[in-house]
């Protein structure tokens, strides 16, 4: 009963919620979409966290990505132990880089002031809801072999299912509990784009549009004119 709620039916409610919330933010308040940088505050915990964290979290967002888009590739490739150890090595290895560079940020949050200071309760969740994530991902690394070949055999069909509208259950129903709260905890991360810094990992197209956009003109305004009112100050 409670895989067919968790996995049945709150993807679509998590998913319509982030849509709507996505839509919302955006035509109310474009303008946050971009990570609010507290490095003007303190950098050199941040610059020993930065690097670990973005280069952990993107290839693990990679290879998920692939392995959900091509699983049978997957499986072919993992069908040769040398090649399946490599896989599961190398993610293992980034997992503990990635979890290396989140202590980093929440060690800075915690000892620094002046970041704690700007620190507001939905980084708090989010920080909570990273660690849950990464913690999970490396239980199922290390507690159960061949985690790649469990996405791809069971996370996967499952994902493409939801897609469909025809969501199967038995795919995830038999999983380890803690690959369990590892996929629940993703939706919530789905969920909670449009409320929190998640929401700056759609802002990366952003940029693409200073390749193509004119020149912006910044003019001075004022109720008198400029040389007037620097005038005054002297």
């Amino acid at each position: 009963m409670w895989d067919t709620i968790l996995f049945g039916y709150v993807p679509y409610v998590f998913i319509t919620i982030a849509i709507v919330g996505i839509v919302w933010r955006f035509t109310t308040d474009k303008y946050s979409w971009s990570s609010l940088s507290s490095q003007f505050l303190e950098n050199r915990v941040l610059f020993f966290g930065s690097f670990p964290w973005h280069m952990g979290i993107i290839l693990i967002l990679l290879a998920h990505i692939i392995i959900l888009l091509i699983p049978q590739s997957v499986l072919a490739w993992n069908s040769a132990v040398p090649r399946l150890y490599a896989l599961e090595i190398s993610g293992l290895a980034l997992g503990i880089l990635t979890l290396f560079g989140l202590v980093m940020f929440i060690y800075r949050r915690l000892t620094d002031s002046r970041v704690r200071s700007v620190t507001s309760s939905w980084d708090v969740l989010v920080l909570i809801v990273l660690v849950i994530q990464i913690v999970t991902g490396l239980g199922n690394a290390i507690l159960y072999k061949w985690g790649s070949n469990w996405l791809a055999g069971a996370a996967s069909p499952w994902v493409w299912s939801i897609i469909l509208f025809s969501p199967k259950v038995a795919y995830v129903a038999n999983l380890p509990l803690v690959t369990k709260i590892h996929i629940f905890n993703a939706m919530v991360i789905i969920l909670l784009i449009p409320f929190t810094r998640f929401v700056h990992f759609l802002a990366f197209v952003g940029p693409l549009k200073y390749m193509t956009r004119p020149y912006q003109v910044v003019r001075w305004y004022s109720r008198a004119p400029r040389t007037e009112a620097l005038r005054q100050y002297k």
